[in-house]
């Protein structure tokens, strides 16, 4: 007898879909395509001839070590060049406040299973990551979204959604996924001491904070969180809680990932927490994977140690900066009248508002038709709206491409201009 596998199914899978992202990419493999989907890095800069002399003098000298079992946490070495690497950012850590995830996509995970039970109200950007609604979905939480502006989260309508109760925040500071736009200064100090006020985590997603190509760097959510905690320990005449002292008695958890800096197929990616968070975690993860790749990590570091990874960060940012001033620039001469879009300073997107009347979602075949693709917004708002949006990927297309691709999309979106000003006056 055949088992009825759908009948035996748990109850959150119910909550579970594909993701929208993943699911273009297969319609959009095309070879004369052009894809402003994926939110791809540029593979011409991955450091293939680096990555493969590193391998071959890991095999050489840690072979056996390499291809082994090893600890849950992460390969020691790798852990102590991101703590030194954290530091030029003003985030202290121990090498014991720092776990190894598979991407930054377990660490989602890996949060969800810690934190998350079913009903739990999340607090996050509107729009916001996909991956993470992805991830969290899955352990049935719910979802209260605050919009985002040019200068990020707007943290004067944050208190309102505070007051729900929000088992944590989720927030992408930096070249926001899939907005482009970057929380500011002022609103960085709001959002830290509303989330002091109310006594609400926050979770500080950072996958491109090292790829800014214009402006300045602003301290992360997690060094202003250890900066009022210390003052308010000042003011009070207390002294740091021992173990836990600075930051790590705060109320920020830390990620990044090197899929951005290095490549994607590495799925490497961190974790930063205070040392009890990192012991939870560290139990979850010994039930998904034992442990990230031994293999990679070593190679990894054996890549990235000394000073190639500044090095390549620097040729990154400079690639990047170009191919988004070539975006910008063909989309102010193609793009008709009353379309608008952010101006990323670093990252890989960038986010268009179209007028109220057009769903992006009925678009895209059309772009598709005429050999261009585009990620339509509403997948990125929790509750489904944000249907005249579309994200921008400038990262992984040469320039010449991106010129002809957006020349493409502008002629199709001129036409669906045409198309209901005709039925308007019909």
């Amino acid at each position: 007898m055949t088992t009825p596998w759908t009948q035996r199914y748990a109850q959150r899978t119910q909550r579970m879909g594909s993701s929208m992202i993943r699911e273009l990419l297969k319609m959009t493999e095309q070879p004369d395509l052009i894809s402003f989907a994926g939110g791809l890095p540029a593979p011409e800069l991955f450091p293939v001839a680096e990555f493969e002399a590193a391998a071959q003098r890991v095999l050489k000298q840690h072979g056996s070590k390499a291809l082994q079992y090893s600890t849950t946490e992460g390969y020691l070495p790798l852990r102590e060049f991101i703590v030194e690497k954290m530091s030029h950012y003003g985030i202290q850590a121990t090498p014991e406040n720092v776990l190894i995830t598979s991407g930054s996509q377990q660490a989602l995970d890996l949060i969800g299973k810690l934190l998350i039970n079913s009903g739990d109200l999340i607090l996050t950007e509107n729009p916001t990551y996909l991956g993470a609604l992805q991830a969290w979905r899955a352990y049935q939480a719910e979802f209260t979204a605050v919009p985002i502006d040019d200068n990020g989260i707007q943290v004067d309508l944050l208190e309102e959604a505070l007051c729900g109760g929000p088992k944590f925040m989720y927030i992408l500071p930096n070249f926001q996924n899939p907005g482009g736009v970057t929380l500011s200064y002022d609103r960085r100090q709001a959002l830290v001491a509303l989330a002091d006020r109310y006594g609400v985590p926050i979770i500080e997603d950072d996958p491109y904070g090292e790829l800014r190509f214009e402006g300045n760097h602003l301290p992360p959510l997690v060094v202003l969180d250890a900066e009022k905690l210390n003052d308010d320990a000042r003011a009070a005449g207390n002294g740091h809680n021992g173990d836990e002292a600075g930051f790590f008695r705060g109320n920020v958890i830390y990620l990044s990932t090197f899929s951005k800096t290095l490549a994607p197929g590495l799925r490497l990616g961190w974790m930063v927490a205070p040392k009890s968070v990192i012991k939870r975690c560290v139990q979850a993860k010994q039930g998904m994977d034992l442990h990230t790749s031994s293999f990679v990590q070593m190679v990894a570091h054996e890549t990235i140690k000394g000073d190639f990874l500044p090095r390549h960060v620097r040729r990154i940012r400079q690639v990047y900066k170009e191919r988004r001033d070539v975006m910008i620039g063909t989309m102010l001469r193609q793009f008709p009248p009353g379309i608008i879009w952010t101006w990323p300073e670093g990252g890989l997107f960038l986010w268009v508002t179209l007028p109220e009347w057009l769903d992006a979602a009925a678009i895209l075949p059309k772009a598709i038709e005429k050999k261009v693709a585009f990620v339509p917004g509403a997948a990125f708002y929790p509750d489904g709206t944000g249907h005249n949006h579309f994200r921008l990927n400038f990262s992984n297309a040469q320039p010449d491409q991106i010129e002809e691709g957006i020349k493409r999309l502008g002629r199709v979106l001129a036409q669906e201009l045409e198309k209901t000003a005709e039925l308007a006056y019909a």
